[in-house]
């Protein structure tokens, strides 16, 4: 066995003999599901495939420039160059019990992979054998970019699919990077020494390190990619007119308005002979022209001509690209097809995209400066990231901040959001020590399962807030690429909400929620005092907490008499009290002149400044009503932090725009206004992401947040509180606990044998089970379904009872009544046969004949509540558990609970009590509590079930009666299906198109 070594990223693995072995078995058909476009470490793009027989050429190519020390790491000896048997041995699989996958950047291999399935003695094997020797080799000039570890993921998830479960390799002890390639992977793995090389041995189960590892590694280079867009060096604005106006100069204009630190570039190929120079800056008539690195390239040409930009940037090295330019998928089919023929392109040459049909993007940072947008002026520095899908949207947003006082840390508008989406903005905020707090504007979610995974990690750490557009269109927007999802909007809501996201309705809400997390520290809890000059405004601010679940003190009425600083005094005695978590302060215009705007202002921030004094720093939000002016005032930076607390120093505030006449170049910079309000400086970078309320470290600038209405203020202020819990909450998770009588091997026969003998041809339908086979499935868990006898006459239905044992319940299966006993379809407490015969006329002669009713009898269950669990399977979203109580009424005003698969006992307990019926569980006007315990354990067993059996595409326990003491599953229903392929599990990809 030989193996080879990438030098700084680690590659090699193992090869009986020499190359130049005989051919593989017949080949399979080509596997196109494995090919797959992956981000790098380094934040630039490759692309994974099978190799094929027609990649002998390339191959060639690649192993000419791989370094004799890098072939010798491979083969353990020198071999300089592949004979053409070696050629064909290595392009041609069976892609079975040989596979090999290439990774490419512009259509070259820059790396490989390969195994073959060998046998217990080591031997060349075909199935059931499932160990295999794998072996990779990295060209040079690729290595240290993470390319084997992606290959490792990929070549892993194939030999999987195909059965194997081991990978064995031989490394020279000398060949470090190789041996931490596989180390670092997280699988379980041996290592031994023998004949002078080191001898690993990989499990290719994926295991919570493995995971981890994997996600630690998308996280990294994700948001690499992001950042390697945000602050380029050199930037290339590509289609920048001859003349003043239009898209491409006016984003030239903007960079240059904006004081960009990098190297910024005119490209036109129209350019007039003679030209060298727009708007100051050098002209070319290409990108392969400037002779100089670039960076960033902004394409602002008409759709026909990106092709040929795109060509001329990838042979260039730029890493990445906006595009500006429409018509694309929101133009209709043949634009969708132009724009997933953009995005293959752009990944060929390892560059990734902002668009199409995009806005631009801002990055405020004083060494970056860069606004590469339409956006009419720069927005000022700030610490709220700002993703949109609409550019329209993006202006309102921005408009809104500016006035409120609010700053960007950075700012991304995707349009068509091709391949660059909130996912990878997501990635890189979750560690940017310029952000605090992120909002998100999204018009679709193209892997919801992703997004709630990295929002709730996000949100571990800072809000994020996000508003949902196209909401009841029913379809994506134009030119959006997602997933079909059979779940409710309002079910994603409430998904999104259990993973810590902020979500709100509408943009005004989103505005409303960023200012006040941007500008001051979570509050401790739901208590709220109110002070004003206003009785009547205090009183709708009172019914306003009350309405968004706070808890709020009898209002403060300072009478209108009051002065600016019976406001501070009033604020400071707030601030002060133990018994309020935040304050509310309304002011309404004085009659006459004793106060100004300003002046209450000033009092303001002078009583939260010394509001430290007293301990914890609570938020303050201020409810104006015709006072303009003071919103302007408040938004002058304010500190909650105690004194002695360290804060950032002012950096200077960005220059206001000055629009350059014709021929004129925009100024690079300027010095600020005197209005201008100051602006926070970033906190230098920290190895940990740090929250909004973080109490050590520099304490940042506070903004004072101003409402023109009560409702907006409490309704932000109310989001602040739910996530300040659950921060809380989410540092102390839950877990899924283990059941002994829980039997995961039988159930998974059952399902094996069932989908064996009926799964044939169904695969869109699934099969459903028999009642007899979802009562012996369920009872691999530990959930027993009572058993219902049918009773298709009187007489067998008399029959069921006296073996069930009386008392019994009556009740028809047909799909019309079933769990419908408000139509009449179920008769209790059935103690005599007598009884039961009477009901079974009663019955047939109201409701229909017994063929069409499906009568059963079942033994009656203790007298409790009618829940009802649901586990399903959704493409997009994935295992979802939900719970509500059984009936029409719960159905119709949809007060059911969601959570995601796996649940854990935080999970399981929320469920309960978070639908609006939950007091009914709970002893209701004197009814009996009923077992919530029980029904706690019966839902995480029900999630255990359907995260260990991903056949297990729906589950239905209804009605699950919740006595005093126990629960007991009366009916169930169970879908089985071939498990389709994830989102988010498996190798790391980017979406493919």
């Amino acid at each position: 066995m030989h193996s080879a070594s990438e030098q700084t990223d680690g590659t090699g693995g193992t090869d009986r003999g020499r190359p130049g072995e005989p051919a593989a078995p017949e080949e399979h058909a080509y596997p196109d599901h494995w090919e797959a476009d992956v981000v790098l470490r380094d934040g630039g793009t490759a692309r994974i495939r099978p190799i094929t027989a027609d990649d002998a050429d390339r191959l060639v190519s690649f192993y000419e420039q791989v370094s004799d020390e890098s072939k010798y790491y491979r083969f353990f000896a020198p071999y300089p160059r592949l004979s053409a048997k070696d050629v064909h041995r290595f392009t041609h699989h069976d892609f079975v019990d040989r596979v090999g996958l290439a990774a490419t950047v512009g259509g070259e291999f820059i790396a490989t992979v390969r195994y073959d399935r060998i046998d217990d003695r080591g031997r060349p094997a075909t199935t059931p054998a499932d160990e295999a020797e794998v072996a990779f080799l990295v060209q040079d000039a690729h290595q240290g970019r993470g390319v084997a570890s992606a290959l490792l993921e990929h070549i892993a998830a194939v030999a999987r699919e195909r059965g194997i479960r081991r990978f064995a390799a031989e490394v020279l002890p000398a060949n470090t990077k190789m041996i931490k390639v596989f180390t670092d992977a997280g699988y379980t793995q041996k290592r031994s020494f023998e004949d002078g090389s080191v001898r690993l041995h990989l499990d290719l189960e994926p295991t919570d390190r493995s995971l981890a590892v994997q996600r630690a590694r998308e996280q990294r280079a994700e948001a690499r990619s992001v950042q390697r867009l945000l602050a380029p060096g050199a930037v290339a604005v590509v289609g920048a007119g001859r003349t003043p106006g239009g898209v491409g100069r006016t984003v030239l204009k903007n960079l240059l308005g904006a004081g960009f630190t990098g190297r910024v570039y005119a490209v036109n190929p129209a350019l007039d002979a003679g030209t060298t120079e727009l708007d100051g800056v050098p002209a070319f008539p290409s990108v392969s022209a400037i002779g100089a690195p670039v960076d960033l390239a902004i394409v602002a040409v008409p759709a026909e001509r990106v092709p040929e930009v795109v060509a001329d940037c990838g042979e260039h090295g730029v890493r990445g690209l906006v595009v500006l330019s429409a018509g694309y998928a929101e133009s209709g089919p043949e634009g969708r097809e132009r724009q997933r023929a953009l995005v293959r392109q752009a990944r060929s040459y390892g560059m990734r995209i902002i668009g199409p049909n995009a806005f631009g993007i801002i990055n405020t940072a004083p060494d970056v400066r860069l606004d590469a947008s339409l956006a009419p002026e720069m927005p000022a520095a700030g610490r709220i990231g700002l993703f949109t899908q609409s550019g329209a949207i993006g202006i309102a947003l921005l408009a809104g901040l500016h006035r409120r006082g609010a700053g960007l840390s950075s700012f991304i508008s995707a349009g068509n959001r091709a391949d660059l989406s909130g996912n990878d903005l997501l990635q890189h905020w979750y560690d940017d020590p310029a952000t605090d707090v992120v909002l998100l504007y999204l018009e679709s979610i193209g892997n919801p399962r992703k997004f709630t995974r990295l929002a709730r990690r996000t949100a571990a750490v800072k809000p994020v807030v996000v508003v949902k557009g196209a909401r009841h269109s029913g379809s994506a927007p134009p030119g959006h690429r997602v997933p079909v999802t059979r779940v409710p909007h309002a079910t994603v809501s409430a998904l999104l909400r259990q993973a810590g996201v902020i979500r709100v309705d509408t943009v005004t809400e989103l505005v409303d929620a960023g200012v006040l997390l941007a500008g001051q520290p979570l509050p401790a809890g739901p208590r709220v005092a109110i002070l004003g000059n206003s009785e009547s405004l205090g009183l709708l601010t009172y019914d306003a907490c009350l309405t968004e679940g706070l808890r709020p003190q009898r209002p403060l009425d300072l009478t209108t008499a009051a002065t600016p600083a019976d406001f501070r005094d009033a604020l400071a005695a707030a601030l002060a009290d133990d018994s309020c978590d935040a304050v509310v302060v309304n002011a309404i215009p004085w009659v006459g002149v004793q106060g100004t705007t300003e002046v209450l202002a000033a009092s303001l921030r002078e009583a939260v400044a010394g509001g430290g004094e007293a301990g914890a720093a609570k938020p303050v939000v201020v409810v104006h009503v015709e006072m303009g002016g003071l919103a302007e005032a408040l938004s002058a930076a304010t500190s909650t932090r105690p004194p002695g607390s360290r804060t950032r120093r002012p950096a200077t505030t960005p220059a206001p725009r000055i629009p350059a006449g014709p021929g004129t170049p925009a100024p690079a910079a300027s010095a600020p206004e005197s209005s201008a309000p100051e602006v926070s400086a970033p906190e230098p970078p920290s190895p940990e992401p740090s929250a909004p309320d973080a109490p050590e470290g520099n304490a940042p600038e506070r903004n004072i947040p101003a409402y023109p209405a009560a409702e907006r203020a409490v309704r932000a202020l109310a989001e602040a509180v739910r996530y300040g819990q659950w921060r809380r909450q989410a540092a102390e998770p839950g877990r899924v606990p283990e059941y002994d009588s829980i039997d995961e091997a039988g159930a998974a026969a059952l399902i094996d044998r069932v989908l064996g003998e009926r799964g044939a041809g169904q695969e869109s339908r699934g099969v459903t089970l028999t009642t007899d086979e979802a009562g012996e499935l369920l009872g691999r868990y530990g959930i027993a379904l009572r058993p219902a006898l049918p009773a298709p006459g009187p007489d067998e239905a008399a029959l069921a009872a006296a073996r069930l044992g009386y008392p019994v319940a009556l009740k028809t299966t047909a799909p019309h009544l079933r769990h419908r006993p408000d139509l009449g379809g179920v008769r209790l407490d059935l103690a005599t046969e007598e009884q039961l015969r009477t009901a079974y006329a009663e019955l047939t002669e109201v409701l229909g004949k017994p063929e069409e009713l499906q009568p059963v009898v079942q033994a009656m269950a203790p007298r409790g509540v009618d829940t009802v669990i649901r586990a399903a399977i959704d493409p997009a979203v994935g295992a979802v558990l939900s719970f509500g109580l059984s009936g029409a009424a719960s159905e119709l005003l949809g007060d059911t609970a969601h959570r995601l698969v796996p649940a854990t006992d935080r999970d399981a307990a929320e469920l309960v009590r978070s639908i609006r019926t939950a007091p009914l569980l709970f002893g209701w006007r004197g009814s009996a509590p009923v077992d919530t315990p029980a029904l706690e354990e019966l839902l995480l067993r029900v999630s255990r079930l359907v995260d260990d059996h991903p056949e297990i595409v729906s589950v239905v326990l209804e009605p699950a009666v919740v006595a005093p003491s126990g629960v007991s599953v009366l009916g169930a229903a169970v879908r089985l299906a071939p498990p389709a392929p994830t989102t988010d599990l498996g190798p790391r990809r980017l979406p493919s198109y």
